[in-house]
């Protein structure tokens, strides 16, 4: 079983997901977690966590694939935090800049950094939905 944390995706990876028939056998269900509180509440990403790596940071997305575990009966969690413009980007966190967590029930979580060129905000969302459903199907092997 799957599960999805999202924020900048907005729920394109539950959507892609569950496009596939069948999908029901293997997807369990999806966070959008657009705002820090719907982190917190419904993750468990520890608020201070937020206010000192800020909602776009590994360590957000790591809590958020812990998380995304945790209220799941999921074997997988893949989770996004992004920022996908046209603002809200700086010069240490650049429009495009997406974090990914991968966990796995049992294991540890996988993180990684991608920055996106910032082509439009739709540009961002399809890459960054393509890239965490690219790290489930990497987990499966």
């Amino acid at each position: 079983m799957v599960a999805a944390a999202e924020s900048c995706t907005g729920g394109m990876i539950s959507a892609a997901l569950t496009d596939v028939p069948g999908s029901s056998a293997v997807v369990d269900r999806g966070f959008v977690t657009y705002t820090n509180e719907a982190k917190h509440e419904m993750l468990g990403v520890a608020t201070e966590l937020i206010d000192t790596h800020g909602a776009v940071s590994e360590e957000v997305a790591s809590a958020m694939a812990a998380g995304a575990l945790q209220h799941s009966r999921a074997e997988i969690a893949v989770s996004v935090t992004g920022i996908a413009g046209p603002t809200g980007g700086s010069a240490s966190k650049p429009i495009g800049l997406v974090w990914f967590g991968l966990a796995r029930r049992g294991g540890g979580v996988h993180t990684e950094k991608h920055i996106f060129e910032a082509r439009s905000r739709d540009f961002v969302h399809t890459e960054a939905a393509q890239t965490a459903l690219q790290l489930i199907f990497n987990a499966l092997d």
